[in-house]
């Protein structure tokens, strides 16, 4: 790697075209400069500069060595504007988080947006493992897990805790809600309904439940935002936390059945250990805060 002192009084050089007035700017003598050339082009092993009389120019690779020298005062001016310029408002995070806690985020998000152009953000809805590994790996600056990863890397926060919902038809209004009745509706799965109903039924349904892979499945969804709807409509029962359902635009058409025995499911906030967050990934924290906030109050 070229020496920068060296490639720095080089381009300075060039672009006045005499040693007296690049030692001046360099704040450095005359002989220092002719020394710093000395060395580049030692380092180089070609010459840099045809002499003649009391002007000079350039060789093939002093060219090179030119354009490689104004390149880098560039990058360097650039990386100093972007340490100098830690805005809120500006700049690119990447996060992600479950399906359903992603339904409630993102219209926060967008109004992020709206308020900075500057400001790009990246939503990823993804299984609890691969929004864990992304943080670890540095493809996402934050996300929301339902556990504590407890890894040496990871840095876990609590946000609070978020209600798991039998989630079943508005017109079904039967108390208490049996096993047996649910069995009749169909279980609307989703990729972690199957997990979910493991959960929830062993402790509100032990005589009866034998497992997730036992329930009378009446459809299967794989989109979030749809999951709701089939229930929507008279079709079956599902599972899911409250923010699936609160971001659901028909939830009026929806009933949250009561069980003896509630769930909750942890919310953690996941970052990069010993990582100084810029304040664009700051003011997103917050606001998934908040959001984590108001779910809880519900």
């Amino acid at each position: 790697m070229l020496n920068s002192q060296w490639l720095e009084t080089f381009v300075v050089l060039c672009e006045t075209g005499h040693f007296t007035r690049a030692a001046s700017l360099r704040n450095m003598t005359q002989p220092g400069v002719s020394q710093h050339l000395r060395k580049l082009e030692e380092q180089v092993g070609q010459p840099l500069i045809s002499r003649q009389g009391k002007s000079f120019s350039l060789t093939p690779a002093g060219e090179a060595v030119l354009a490689v020298g104004q390149a880098r005062r560039a990058e360097e001016q650039i990386l100093r504007e972007t340490i100098m310029r830690d805005d809120p408002a500006v700049g690119e995070v990447s996060l992600a988080c479950s399906g359903s806690f992603a339904m409630l985020l993102y219209p926060e998000l967008l109004s992020a947006m709206e308020d900075s152009p500057e400001l790009t953000l990246r939503l990823e809805a993804a299984p609890q493992e691969n929004v864990i590994s992304g943080v670890l790996e540095g493809r996402f600056d934050l996300a929301v897990a339902d556990r504590d990863p407890c890894h040496p890397r990871l840095q876990a926060e609590h946000l609070g805790k978020e209600e798991l919902c039998l989630v079943v038809p508005r017109d079904c209004r039967k108390s208490p809600i049996s096993f047996q009745m649910l069995e009749g509706l169909g279980f609307v799965a989703h990729p972690d309904g199957y997990a979910y109903a493991d959960d929830m039924f062993a402790m509100n349904f032990p005589e009866e439940f034998r497992g997730a892979d036992r329930l009378h499945i009446r459809s299967f969804v794989n989109q979030i935002s749809q999951i709701p709807s089939p229930v929507a409509r008279g079709v079956g029962y599902t599972l899911l936390p409250r923010s699936g359902i609160d971001s659901y635009p028909d939830k009026e058409k929806l009933r949250i059945a009561p069980l003896p025995n509630q769930l909750h499911h942890d919310l953690w906030m996941i970052s990069r250990r010993g990582r100084t967050l810029p304040a664009q990934v700051s003011r997103i924290a917050s606001l998934i805060q908040t959001v984590a906030e108001h779910l809880e109050r519900e």
